[in-house]
């Protein structure tokens, strides 16, 4: 199967509920936008099979490790992670509890005056919040 050299160069094992997991992932035409639990709800109406939510959590942050899946930290308590892994932006609606993607050319020039002894800046996201 496709997917099986994506778990094992995570360093997971390729079981049929792992290799569920992958196919609600990357089998979609778009990227998307998700927390565990909203993962755990689409396998559910998807494949219809029961995954635990330890088993989809390790197999996420396995995948987010390797670069397969981009973390987006939204408060202390919430974590959204992204299909699409390139630097990108996001505006976060607080109230429908929603990341919607903003292409860079969304947002105009970012300029970081501070800079940090012995570091250089990798890449510059923005996290744009909304509310009513």
């Amino acid at each position: 199967m496709k997917y099986i050299e994506k778990l094992r160069n995570s360093g997971l094992r390729p079981t049929k509920q792992r290799l569920q997991i992958c196919q609600v992932l990357f089998d979609s035409k778009q990227t998307f936008h998700f927390t565990v639990n909203d993962l755990k709800k689409k396998i559910k109406r998807k494949i219809n099979d029961n995954i635990s939510l330890a088993t989809i959590y390790n197999t996420v942050h396995a995948f987010e490790k390797r670069g397969y899946l981009k973390q987006i930290p939204i408060n202390s308590n919430q974590t959204y992670f992204d299909t699409n892994v390139t630097d990108h932006h996001h505006f976060y609606d607080l109230n429908e509890d929603r990341l919607i993607d903003l292409k860079n050319s969304d947002v105009g020039p970012i300029n970081i005056k501070k800079k940090i002894n012995g570091k250089k800046i990798k890449s510059v996201e923005v996290l744009v919040k909304l509310e009513d």
